[in-house]
């Protein structure tokens, strides 16, 4: 007997307070430069009714900040387009009426309509994609990491820089973040997601080494454990067929840093 296929879960996100953001950032910022008000919904306000858009705009472009509503099947996507990225919420909604995209072959992980269902809200880690839960809990372990990892290297200044320096080297030449993390992020759709792990991760690791008190290059460092930490997350379940690519993955965790890193559910 052949498997019913799966079916298709839209989501939106919203901006924490549960609007929509504008279709189109750049539209946005010049209507709100000239006092124009760009009209918006807010979806928690309406579970489970079916709502108009607005301002619809044409079929299917992005002539007004909010032209439509603008959906994806893929999770690990949706934050490609977050106007004021992340926190964001997130919610299951139903496309009603007619739909369109802007081509199957350049993006068949979007949808747009004009009017919706909004079904319920749901977590917002899905956003980073299948492993999102894991990548938060990540993220907040790493002022505290990114502390201890700082009151490591001053204790002990040249052993810590020699190990971070032979690992450093070991991850740029493997291009461990930039090219297995990137491209199997890109191949089950979660790039949106990766970048934004990287970002809010480099960040947080970075204001917490800073405040420290650890010197620019070891702020660096760490910031790159960092990201490749939350990378190595992410992208646990793609990166794991036979010993090099586990050995990918080790030099993602950190496996070769004194501190051994969060083990993965």
């Amino acid at each position: 007997m052949a498997r019913s296929a799966r079916p298709v879960v839209h989501y939106m996100a919203t901006r924490p307070d549960g609007t929509v953001p504008p279709t189109c950032e750049h539209l946005a910022r010049y209507a709100r430069e000239h006092s124009e008000t760009v009209p918006t919904v807010n979806l928690a306000d309406h579970i489970g009714q079916v709502i108009d858009h607005p301002s619809p705009g044409q079929k299917w472009y992005t002539d007004k900040p909010f032209s439509y509503f603008h959906m994806y099947t893929r999770p690990g996507a949706i934050l490609e387009r977050i106007e004021d990225g992340w926190p964001i919420r997130l919610f299951v909604v139903e496309p009603l009426g007619e739909t369109g995209n802007w081509g199957d072959d350049f993006a068949p992980y979007w949808l747009m309509s004009h009017q919706i269902r909004v079904v319920e809200e749901t977590e917002a880690w899905r956003s980073f994609g299948h492993r999102g839960e894991q990548v938060l809990a990540v993220l907040a372990q790493l002022p505290d990491l990114a502390r201890q990892w700082a009151t490591e290297w001053a204790a002990d200044p040249e052993g810590t820089r020699r190990t971070y320096a032979k690992w450093e080297e070991r991850v740029a030449d493997t291009h461990a973040l930039t090219q297995w993390a990137y491209w199997r992020a890109q191949s089950s759709r979660r790039s949106a997601g990766l970048a934004t792990a990287n970002q809010l991760a480099g960040d947080a690791a970075a204001q917490a080494a800073t405040d420290a008190g650890a010197d620019p290059h070891t702020v660096a460092m760490i910031q790159l454990r960092a990201r490749c930490l939350v990378a190595g997350q992410l992208m646990h379940d793609r990166i794991r067929n036979g010993e090099y690519e586990q050995s990918i993955r080790a030099l993602l965790l950190g496996a070769a840093l004194d501190t051994p890193a969060p083990v993965p559910a």
